[in-house]
């Protein structure tokens, strides 16, 4: 490994796809923090930090279904295989999907020689975080964009939150057919709502202690930073919920009040009342003024600084730098944000991977960079 790569926690050092996105086959090694790839539009930059970002649980930075991954053309099945380097050793990651003939497909992940059962062991090797232009309506969309964005910062430090949601969902979606059948067995619906509390619940306090947490770690952070601190309030969803309580106590409120209001649900065709409800709100803290109102610029300023500070937070909690992917990251910002952006990057000791379409706009990190020119699926050293 290189030098500048040796105090690093985690990095990937080799990545090989095949028929991933406009890839028919392509293989990288990476000796450096930062990699940019760079090249034009459609080139292919956008689905290798794609590529990279299936290194974690879910189905990645465009959350795309399988069947869009795999390259048109191919053999109906795509693979990324990547040597991760965590602590010093290097451990071999695959992930592989095949479709079969309705469209449909399973994903299976092997960590070195063995398939794993559940995607969440990937976050024993790596914390993966990114940024995408996609999110730059973050602040002004659906609460359910919000809710994602919050569920992977708690997910970086807290593997076993991805299994409560889906449990959770799973739950509700079997409590909403009971009623939309009209079938009020008190029996099965109150297993069902007592399984909802139990997770909904530890959904909701992990969401609250990861934003005190954020909280914190922004007030700490360098008052003269170029990027703006937010002020972050969370609506768990769950009325009457108070954070102060016993996670038992706020158990059992919230079951009481599913069984209640079996019919007002039953008539609404869902759930009222939960986490899926739950919405992030977040503020301008030295305008005293709601992100949604704040300019577009001031908007992707805000967003940048709090992914900065998750990933500085997630390295403190889980002891492992994360692994940055930075889509278009320099356009928006200029000479003067786009240095300290890198620096500040470079302070978190993991690796960053950028793309953008100017070579340029990343002069700022000198050799500290290996740069790639992307073309027509292809890549290669520049």
């Amino acid at each position: 490994m290189a030098d500048d790569r040796a105090d690093a926690s985690s990095g990937v050092e080799s990545l090989k796809l095949f028929d991933f996105r406009n890839y028919a086959t392509l293989s990288l090694e990476f000796d450096k923090r930062f990699v940019v790839f760079a090249g034009p539009n459609g080139a292919g930059k956008t689905n290798l930090l794609e590529a990279l970002s299936l290194l974690s649980p879910g189905r990645g930075l465009r959350r795309a279904t399988y069947a869009d991954m795999v390259r048109k053309g191919g053999e109906n099945a795509f693979s990324i295989r990547a040597g991760i380097v965590a602590d010093g050793d290097e451990t071999i990651v695959a992930t592989s999907v095949r479709l079969d003939g309705e469209g449909s497909s399973t994903r299976q992940v092997k960590i070195g020689e063995t398939q794993v059962r559940s995607s969440e062991e990937l976050l024993d090797l790596a914390r993966i975080v990114w940024l995408t232009p996609a999110m730059d309506g973050l602040f002004t969309g659906p609460a359910g964009d919000r809710r994602r964005f919050l569920d992977r910062m708690v997910l970086s430090v807290d593997p076993a939150h991805g299994k409560r949601a889906t449990d959770f969902e799973r739950a509700m979606r079997s409590r909403n057919r009971l009623l939309s059948d009209n079938r009020l067995d008190d029996r099965w619906l109150s297993g069902i709502e007592m399984q909802m509390a139990e997770l909904g619940v530890a959904m909701a306090f992990a969401r609250a202690e990861m934003v005190a947490n954020l909280t914190h770690a922004i007030a700490m952070a360098d008052p003269s930073a170029p990027f703006p601190k937010a002020g972050l309030f969370l609506m768990p969803g769950l009325d009457e919920a108070d954070f102060g309580k016993p996670a038992v106590e706020i158990e059992d409120l919230y079951r009481d009040r599913l069984s209640r209001e079996r019919r007002r649900d039953m008539a609404a065709g869902r759930t009222l009342e939960g986490p899926h409800r739950a919405d992030l709100s977040v503020l301008h803290l030295a305008k005293d003024m709601p992100a949604g109102l704040s300019s577009t610029g001031e908007q992707k300023a805000l967003l940048v600084g709090l992914v900065i500070a998750h990933a500085r937070l997630t390295s403190t909690l889980s002891g492992m730098a994360p692994i940055l992917l930075l889509d278009e990251i320099a356009a928006h910002l200029d000479a003067g944000r786009r240095a300290s952006l890198f620096d500040l990057v470079g302070e978190l000791g993991g690796q960053t991977f950028m793309t953008g379409t100017d070579r340029d706009l990343f002069e700022a990190l000198g050799d500290r960079a290996q740069m790639m020119t992307i073309a027509e699926g292809a890549a290669e050293r520049a």
